[in-house]
């Protein structure tokens, strides 16, 4: 499936009034992919609703966890005996998602925030699939607290330097700035002091006023105030300024 920045030039292309073997040509993919994403008339890259592999053995599942008494791994021995064909971690994440033997996490605080108050800054590794091979990248977010919005890049490494793109990327995407940007203590921002009493680095400072805003951290041991990490699911909304 072609991904967003794909879809988003052939689009482009197509509306300067090339032809689609010449889009084909030039962004090396096939016809009928320029094709189906002419159709769609859409960059955005269409949700795949696959069932999971342990959706058919989701009542079994229910009837084996309590009898093997919570033990996952005594259920999967069952089903597999059973004639089931499901790895094991495939079930832990079924079971996960489900809320099976899994209590719902609970609220760590409640947060209003006004539109244009705050964003949230954060970074978190993850490995992703770059040239056929799994690579570990630092996952850069942005997320504005009131819509909501999320905007995300991979990065090999994140320096002062990445952060300083990253932002810039973000809030030119975004289309505004809102009046605080929280973040967790990183040294890529913070010269000293933790918390309210944060000092950033002076060339970031000069960043933030550039664009309006000033770098905020939050109290040591407080992560709930951090950025979400990408990949949770968000409601996506217009910026509000």
């Amino acid at each position: 499936m072609l991904d967003q920045s794909t879809r988003a030039a052939i689009l482009k292309l197509r509306e300067q009034g090339h032809s689609i073997r010449s889009i084909a040509r030039a962004l090396k993919r096939s016809r009928g992919a320029v094709r189906e994403v002419l159709r769609s008339d859409t960059e955005s890259v269409p949700s795949l609703a696959r069932e999971e592999k342990a959706t058919p053995y989701r009542d079994q599942i229910l009837e084996l966890y309590p009898r093997c008494k919570g033990n996952l791994v005594r259920v999967h021995e069952e089903l597999v005996a059973s004639g089931a064909q499901l790895s094991y971690p495939a079930l832990t994440a079924f079971c996960r998602r489900q809320g099976i033997g899994y209590p719902p996490p609970r609220p760590a605080g409640e947060y209003t925030f006004p539109p244009g108050q705050e964003m949230q800054h954060d970074t978190s590794p993850h490995r992703a699939e770059i040239g056929g091979r799994l690579r570990p990248v630092q996952t850069a977010s942005l997320v504005c607290c009131y819509s909501r919005m999320l905007f995300f890049q991979f990065f090999p490494t994140f320096t002062r330097f990445h952060c300083k793109i990253f932002l810039t990327d973000a809030l030119h995407y975004l289309q505004g700035v809102c009046a605080t940007c929280q973040i967790d203590n990183t040294h890529v921002v913070v010269l000293k002091g933790t918390g309210r009493a944060m000092v950033p680095v002076p060339e970031m400072a000069a960043f933030a006023e550039r664009y309006g805003f000033r770098f905020q951290a939050h109290e040591k041991g407080d992560a709930n105030r951090s950025g979400p990490p990408p990949g949770e699911g968000f409601d996506h909304g217009a910026l509000a300024r």
